[in-house]
């Protein structure tokens, strides 16, 4: 397929923006703008550009019968998803961010079992179990040096972690078969309105409390990355590669997210390594490395 490689092209810059998105969003949080109220300005934006952008180009409209499932991926892609990654990343620092997020396939996995009665094989058993097991050491690990790395509470933004690796596993899933049938930028502008609406209720005042008088430079262009970058690019890009990639190898991607996110969070000085960080990672990647080898076998 001719458009493969700018589909894989797509995909991994969507991987770089967002795994440089946990330091760069971190360095805001919370000091100028809550979790909560970044996620307002990310959606409203994102938003704003996807229907500005839509006056554009000429496109097939949604049928009604696909609207349930538009408004079922915007609660688990743009809802509960930002919700708890954004919450979770406030709360933890960036490298456990960034190796927590590597769990979305072993956690796909899981579901599969759980609901759909795959069967699990031995090696995809270990898989899962080394995974699951990377994120509960970090899950359950406080550190000393919480505070100097801006992390009040690192086990619940863990936990919160986790829970955006879930939804995004699922929205990978429910969005698939609507990206190979209508334009990307027609779909992003109807999930963003939805998930503005449903987020709405919990971002508001988070947002209200922004004081953009005397914010720094510095703030002001990691909350334009975030909402140009990692939102409005991001979504786009893994959209347009669902079209022609399937979930399985977008998803496979997250391999590389932790590299990007724990070196770029050294290399700006905003988390450090210890033993249980190196431990955990090690167990997620190897975890994921089993199980997606024997979902493709």
């Amino acid at each position: 397929m001719k458009n493969k490689p700018l589909a894989l092209l797509a995909a991994f810059t969507a991987t770089l923006i967002y795994g440089i998105n946990h330091t760069v969003a971190k360095e805001v949080m919370p000091h100028y703008v809550g979790g909560f109220g970044f996620i307002f300005l990310r959606i409203a934006g994102a938003t704003l550009l996807f229907w500005i952008v839509s006056l554009f180009i000429s496109a097939p409209k949604i049928e009604k019968k696909d609207f349930p499932i538009l408004l079922i991926g915007s609660v688990f892609g743009m809802g509960v998803n930002m919700l708890s990654f954004f919450k979770g990343l406030e709360f933890s620092t960036p490298i456990n961010s960034g190796i927590i997020v590597t769990t979305t396939p072993i956690i796909v996995v899981l579901l599969s079992t759980l609901y759909l009665k795959e069967q699990l094989k031995a090696f995809k058993l270990i898989g899962l179990s080394l995974g699951l097991l990377g994120a509960i050491l970090l899950l359950v690990t406080t550190e000393e040096a919480s505070l100097i790395y801006n992390a009040p509470n690192i086990p619940l933004g863990n936990l919160l972690l986790i829970g955006n690796a879930l939804t995004f596993g699922i929205y990978l899933v429910i969005i698939t078969p609507l990206t190979r049938k209508y334009h990307t930028i027609t779909l992003m502008k109807w999930m963003f309105l939805f998930g503005f609406f449903l987020t709405l209720p919990f971002t508001y005042g988070e947002f209200s409390e922004i004081h953009w008088i005397g914010m720094p430079f510095d703030a002001y262009w990691r909350i334009g990355f975030v909402v140009l970058g990692t939102t409005f690019l991001v979504y786009l890009l893994n959209v347009y590669a669902l079209k022609i990639l399937s979930p399985t190898v977008v998803s496979s991607l997250v391999y590389v997210q932790p590299v990007i996110a724990i070196s770029f969070a050294l290399l700006t000085g905003n988390d450090h390594l210890n033993l249980t960080k190196v431990v955990s990672f090690l167990l997620v990647i190897v975890g994921v490395y089993l199980v997606s080898k024997t979902r493709t076998a």
